[in-house]
């Protein structure tokens, strides 16, 4: 027989199940930068972006901490927190790119670069300017890029195997990585690790 408590488990379980999908959906929902989709095999496809508009600011620290780092400074510009204007509207993925330095957990003297991706159709020049001078604005020009994504809270673990993977698959495939692999999370802390989205991405010669 089930219980008065049993329901009330069962009725907060659903709830939970409920408000979770209706976070990722929304996560979902929100701009991403549009590409063309080149080759597919599984977890891996090639990928053609186009010019992307972006906010960039610069931290030094292992992986997990600079991109905590950088997130504030960018997330005070996009919410309006310390300029004048409007805020601009929330996308995804959030990137993250190794400058120098060692890429490991260990390596806290290690640059990066960290980036929110603007709205699609934004320029740079119509952009409110950043109060923060962390901040800057610029477009990047169009690039293919050999992608893997993966679930799960990510971490140093994680991303280098699925690096390695990458690796290993370009080399099979005769692409040609350009720099440093770029990280990519596109999902709010609050998000379940199970509905989490991540990548790496590398640039490569056409």
């Amino acid at each position: 027989m089930v219980t008065i408590f049993g329901w009330t488990v069962l009725a907060l379980s659903l709830a939970g199940v409920v408000l979770v999908g209706g976070w990722v959906a929304y996560m979902r929902s929100i701009d991403q930068p549009a590409f063309t989709l080149v080759a597919s095999d599984g977890d891996i496809q090639v990928r053609d972006y186009g010019t992307m508009t972006v906010a960039e600011v610069t931290t030094t620290g292992n992986r997990d901490g600079a991109v905590r780092t950088g997130f504030r400074p960018l997330a005070g510009y996009i919410f309006a927190r310390d300029r004048q204007g409007d805020k601009i509207a929330m996308t995804a993925p959030v990137t993250q790119q190794r400058l120098s330095g060692d890429a490991d957990a260990a390596g806290s003297d290690a640059r990066w670069s960290v980036r929110f991706i603007m709205p699609s159709g934004t320029s740079a020049d119509a952009l409110p300017a950043p109060a923060n001078a962390e901040v800057r604005l610029f477009e990047t020009p169009p690039a293919r890029r050999v992608v893997i994504r993966f679930s799960g809270r990510a971490d140093d673990a994680m991303f280098a195997e699925n690096e390695r993977r990458l690796r290993d698959w370009m080399a099979s495939n005769g692409y040609q990585p350009v720099g440093a692999p770029m990280l990519a999370y596109y999902d709010d802390p609050m998000t379940p690790g199970m509905f989490r989205r991540n990548e790496v991405l590398f640039e490569v010669q056409r």
